[in-house]
């Protein structure tokens, strides 16, 4: 199963935390997923579909514990993907309609409704159970072993903004973008991506989450460090090349004995130890001299080789 798997079947066993949670949640889900067909004045007939069967159940048992809805199951399997597909359908029937008023999926006088309804979402529980529904029916989260990615893909622009407007109100940083004939809601950061795992109820997804950030990041340090090391490792090289090959130029002009005790044990130390850096130079000399000490006398052969 992929990691946004994963996240939606641990989504559908979220307990609500008030009575309206759950009516939120159906709410998102069947104006996400869901398609409205018209046959008549107040004569409705909708169709849900979902690859995930933990939100197909879902769906089903909530609109028949909350609005006693009579719904038909068709499962299809995909011939170019192999993988199922659960078509839900809720036939025309007296108490749809009121229903779909109910979800703010329909205004009262006619019409669609195009934002979400305030009333669904007018406690901060019912917020993340509304947010929760719309990620069950079209969310995405790449596996966090590579690249952080979130996205979920709405029809509506208003839609688009009202679910962005309650991720902001609670601190999570999402922003909107229009894509082709839809709008995509989306989350960059890890840290985004886990204050909504956390906020939506997927409490074991956001640690498994924060168990891989924090393997990544110590994985990246490292790296780092090591990358660092070697490149010292390197200038340093690059650095007592030089000094040898200026060596090689002092010595043709002078001889070594004629030279100050000090360069004379500089040139020895440098020349047996060809990759040290000049503080592990300065260590090895006896007594031990600073970097500095060592540099000084490293400028005075430059000023012989000038």
């Amino acid at each position: 199963m992929s990691f946004t798997s994963d996240v939606k079947e641990e989504l559908t066993h979220v307990e609500p935390l008030c009575s309206h949670c759950d009516r939120a949640t159906l709410a998102a889900l069947v104006r996400v997923e869901g398609t409205l067909f018209l046959s008549g004045p107040q004569s409705y007939r909708v169709e849900i579909a979902t690859d995930s069967a933990s939100v197909a159940r879902l769906v089903i048992r909530l609109l028949h514990s909350i609005y006693q809805l009579r719904t038909e199951l068709t499962i299809r399997r995909s011939v170019l993907h192999k993988t199922p597909n659960y078509l839900i359908e809720i036939p025309t029937q007296p108490n749809l309609a009121d229903a779909l008023v109910d979800m703010g999926i329909v205004a009262e006088e006619g019409g669609l409704v195009m934002g979400i309804d305030q009333r669904l979402i007018s406690k901060r529980c019912c917020q993340a159970a509304y947010l929760r529904g719309v990620f069950l029916g079209s969310g995405f989260i790449s596996d966090p072993k590579s690249d952080f990615h979130f996205e979920m893909i709405v029809e509506n622009e208003r839609f688009a903004d009202d679910a962005v407007a309650i991720l902001n109100e609670a601190g999570i940083g999402a922003k909107r973008m229009a894509r082709r004939s839809s709008h995509m809601i989306y989350l960059k950061s890890g840290n985004a991506i886990l204050e909504f795992l956390a906020f939506a109820g997927a409490h074991r997804a956001a640690l498994m989450l924060e168990e891989i950030r924090v393997v990544k990041s110590v994985r990246n340090d490292v790296n780092r460090q090591i990358n660092a090391e070697i490149a010292n490792q390197h200038k340093a090289t690059d650095a007592a090349v030089r000094q040898l090959f200026m060596i090689r130029e002092v010595l043709r002009e002078h001889e070594a004995s004629t030279l100050p005790p000090a360069l004379q044990e500089f040139i020895r130390l440098r020349v047996t130890y060809p990759e040290a850096s000049l503080k592990e130079l300065g260590e090895r000399h006896d007594p031990p001299l600073s970097k500095s000490a060592m540099n000084h006398r490293l400028r005075r052969l430059e000023q012989m080789l000038e």
